[in-house]
């Protein structure tokens, strides 16, 4: 570790400030065909549960689905500290694991998976309509757990990710690009986390 990120590091333990216990991550499926993108991933992994989070999750973002079973065989095999649970553009089971990894799954999708879900309960009988709150609507979504910071290589756009989950989400934007990211711009954007109050919309 150089000094400067030494320096990051100390900071960020000695404050006062909390740190993100859910860490959301969004790249792209260019991201993952450069040499070294899943070990970066692996060392992202690393650092974020040494700083305290609990949960992880990647959004991959993909134009091309035919690369998607392709990104999947890579990430089932990643080596991780906790579990990881992978979910493709198709996939509607809770992806309930420290780690969840999106490949496609985009956030109008997914919230319209859990519509319909609710809509059968509601035809079943299983549900009334005055019993739907938003407990009820995160209790349907693939990935249900809300991150406290989102953290965006490369530009400063987030597309159709985690629509429902992320509404009060800090964001942090890069232009570093994830060939590249590493472990002082992982500090930075907890550091920039630290130095935010967060009001969660109030």
């Amino acid at each position: 570790m150089a000094i400067y990120d030494r320096y990051l590091a100390a900071r960020l333990q000695l404050s006062d400030a909390a740190l993100p216990e859910t860490v959301a991550l969004v790249i792209t499926e260019r991201d993952l065909l450069v040499d070294g993108a899943y070990e970066t991933l692996e060392r992202f992994f690393d650092l974020a549960v040494q700083f305290g989070a609990d949960r992880i999750v990647v959004y991959v973002s993909v134009l091309d689905e035919g690369v998607v079973p392709t990104i999947e065989s890579e990430l089932r095999t990643l080596r991780a500290p906790r579990e990881v649970a992978v979910r493709g553009p198709d996939d509607d089971d809770p992806a309930d694991a420290p780690i969840g990894v999106s490949i496609g799954l985009g956030g109008k999708h997914e919230f319209a998976i859990a519509v319909r879900s609710i809509a059968q309960s509601v035809a079943d009988g299983d549900l009334a309509p005055d019993e739907i709150d938003e407990s009820v609507v995160e209790e349907q979504l693939v990935f249900p757990t809300a991150p406290d910071l989102v953290v965006k290589t490369g530009a400063e756009r987030l597309s159709d990710f985690m629509i429902w989950q992320s509404v009060y989400s800090e964001l942090y934007f890069t232009d570093v690009n994830w060939q590249n990211f590493g472990e002082r711009d992982y500090l930075r954007a907890l550091r920039d986390y630290q130095d935010r109050q967060r009001r969660f919309g109030r």
